[in-house]
């Protein structure tokens, strides 16, 4: 009888580990969940800086080109004829 009484206690005490370690990882899912979705937002955001800062370089760049700074200048000439032709299907599709 105080076999089984010691097996019950210690399928009891057993249980409150169990339970007691399920609801520490609940809550440590939860951090974790919530550091991720934080880190993933960071990440969009600089990912949208970056986006930004090289059409900012792009845009620089042409502009230095078009004051009459020798380098790049076919380049920007190229771009310029891309942006024209870019104009001319747009127009064209509006006056469809």
């Amino acid at each position: 009888m105080s076999n089984t009484l010691e097996a019950i206690q210690l399928l009891e005490i057993t249980l409150k580990n169990l339970l007691s370690n399920y609801e520490f990882l609940i809550k440590e899912n939860e951090i974790l969940l919530q550091n991720n979705s934080k880190l993933q937002n960071q990440l969009l955001e600089k990912e949208q800086n970056l986006v930004n800062q090289k059409k900012e370089y792009d845009m620089l760049k042409i502009a230095k080109t078009i004051e009459g700074s020798s380098t790049d200048t076919k380049d920007t000439k190229l771009k310029i004829n891309a942006l024209i032709r870019e104009i001319d299907k747009c127009i064209f599709q509006l006056q469809e």
